[in-house]
């Protein structure tokens, strides 16, 4: 009797250990197909010119471990907010023509945005300078 609770347990267990190694392997795969990973490499791409030339190799290698940490860090996040279903949702949509297209688009988006936001903060500073005269 107790070799067969012991047995259902271990098999429990591992079945659960398989189970959030899939579900985080989703997590991982949705922040790459929906862009969030390279939004990361685009945001440090410049970071590399200001180390020398000689440097650089080393500096990126270490940086992509940096962002792959966080990836890891970040479907961790996921996974407390987020069903695996949700997640195989989320990949369903990605994989699709319109995921795919907004995939492309994020970096065009984040440029426009980035103008967008910078005219609203202008407008935002005269709006409180009217109020606090």
């Amino acid at each position: 009797m107790k070799k067969t609770v012991l047995t259902f347990a271990l098999l429990l267990i591992t079945t659960l250990g398989f189970s959030q190694d899939a579900f985080k392997n989703d997590v991982v795969k949705y922040l790459e197909v929906s862009g969030q990973s390279n939004t990361f490499k685009m945001i440090t791409k410049d970071l590399a010119s200001n180390i020398p030339e000689a440097k650089k190799a080393e500096f990126q290698k270490e940086l992509d471990a940096s962002i792959n940490d966080l990836m890891g860090k970040m479907a961790d996040m996921y996974m407390t907010e987020f069903t695996h279903d949700d997640v195989k949702a989320l990949l369903k949509f990605y994989e699709s023509p319109a995921g795919k297209k907004l995939t492309d688009k994020t970096e065009v988006l984040y440029n426009k945005g980035q103008t967008v936001g910078q005219e609203w903060g202008m407008g935002l500073q005269t709006m409180m300078m009217k109020y606090m005269q």
